[in-house]
């Protein structure tokens, strides 16, 4: 290992901040923002023509950014070195016609997105924000950030087998929260009570995506501290550590650590997509253009041609960052008898021989020089033969574009869980590790 981290705990501490303060994939990507703004970076419209000079840049899309920062003397065919991730994480979500509710109590109609732990969201106070769409073409971000619902679990007394059966829950009857009190269930109370929160004139709104999330902080555990718990770490987690990381090599300035160490240069980028958990098939989702047609249109703005292109894309590599699973003490056996992740062990490389992740074997090499130039360990998981493999971002973003991609990310515990866990030295060792990939 040649060099010490240059994110520490400190990284970790911010990292709470971050997840606090993006309850949704639009919130999240408006914070990635701001810090990028503050290293320097501006956003472009990508209605606007763009220029190629050197210095960060950034493209907001609804839950999805873009982000690059281009080196003094970068070549029309300089390669790109993404870090990619996603902004959303499994959760309800409000319905188009959210007014309902029966037997006294008023409801919220919400839907299930991705895969949640749907127990995990039982009895928990829950806030509720998004993306309002405003009448005259506007958006704005409304945050909610106070007990406002509940799922409430049935009685045991009501349901003796869930103790012999488990339990068992309808996504439509025994998921619908509870927000207040009354019989007279009138449409568009959710969405007026809404204008009323953001400040905005009665009637005003004409769209909305609403999520709820549980208000619980995240905060410090265990006797020693070694552990985070908190919301949205897949893959918010990801996404911090690869903002951070872009703004610590941009503030390196406009010569790249591997300009300096005779390598040869790359420019930087963030990739931060929505709709991961359903699949990535949307205009703000990896397996939409986006990427593809920030990368060229940032070729061409730097006068290149199609074979600068092909040129830029063939030299390019992506690390796919997201959350995988450390080795559960209570569940050991789910888990590749020869590969047990633990928290705290440094980020994991994901291998799946079927494709599910991107890593092959000259990929591993890639990131295993990263971590030894940034002087973090690193561990492999590989899932259980007997189980069904995830997947990521990663094959989709290697197979649209044609760039060589690798899987890797931070060992957490329950995941899709309304509340995940994680080590709290994961985050700055992933941070670490992406600095020393991206500078190359």
């Amino acid at each position: 290992m040649s060099e010490s981290p240059r994110f520490d705990r400190g990284h970790t501490d911010d990292l709470m901040t971050f997840l606090a303060a993006s309850p949704t994939p639009y919130h999240a990507v408006a914070n990635s923002a701001e810090r990028l703004e503050k290293a320097g970076f501006r956003q472009v419209a990508e209605t606007d023509a763009w220029d190629g000079t050197t210095g960060g840049r950034y493209v907001l899309r609804g839950g999805a950014i873009i982000a690059w920062y281009v080196p003094e003397g970068a070549a029309p065919h300089t390669p790109f070195r993404i870090v990619g991730a996603h902004t959303d994480s499994p959760n309800l979500r409000v319905k188009p016609r959210p007014d309902t509710g029966g037997h006294g109590f008023r409801q919220v109609a919400v839907e299930i997105y991705g895969g949640p732990l749907m127990n995990s969201w039982l009895d928990r106070d829950l806030g509720l924000a998004g993306r309002l769409s405003l009448r005259d073409g506007s958006t704005r971000l409304v945050d909610v950030h106070r007990p406002l619902l509940r799922v409430p679990q049935l009685a045991i007394h009501l349901d003796r087998s869930v103790s012999s059966d488990g339990l068992k829950l309808d996504k439509q009857r025994h998921l619908q929260p509870i927000w207040g009190l009354g019989d007279d269930v009138r449409d568009g109370d959710l969405v007026a009570f809404l204008e009323q929160e953001a400040g905005l004139p009665a009637g005003s709104v004409t769209g909305w995506d609403l999520m709820t999330y549980a208000v619980e902080p995240p905060a410090y555990l265990g006797r020693d501290q070694e552990l985070l718990a908190g919301p949205r770490m897949d893959n918010l987690l990801s996404v911090h550590a690869g903002t951070t990381a872009l703004a610590a090599v941009a503030a390196g300035g406009a010569e790249p650590a591997s300009a300096k160490q005779g390598r040869r240069p790359y420019i930087p980028v963030l990739a931060a997509f929505d709709h991961e958990e359903t699949g990535s098939q949307s205009d703000t989702g990896a397996d939409g253009p986006l990427l593809g047609t920030v990368l060229e249109r940032s070729v061409l703005a730097r006068g290149g041609s199609y074979e600068d292109r092909a040129r830029a894309f063939a030299g390019t590599v992506c690390l796919s960052s997201d959350t995988g699973h450390a080795v559960h003490p209570n569940y050991a056996e789910r888990h590749d008898p020869t590969h047990h992740p633990r928290v705290n062990g440094g980020p994991i490389l994901k291998v799946n021989v079927n494709n599910r992740y991107a890593t092959d074997g000259s990929g591993r090499a890639l990131f295993a020089a990263a971590c030894e130039r940034a002087g973090v360990p690193f561990q492999t998981f590989v899932s259980n033969n007997s189980m069904p493999c995830g997947t990521t971002i990663g094959p989709i973003t290697a197979a649209r574009h044609g760039i060589r991609t690798v899987d890797i990310g931070a060992a957490i515990l329950s995941m899709h869980s309304a509340r995940e866990l994680c080590g709290t030295d994961d985050p700055f060792l992933l941070a670490n590790a992406l600095v020393a990939f991206l500078e190359g």
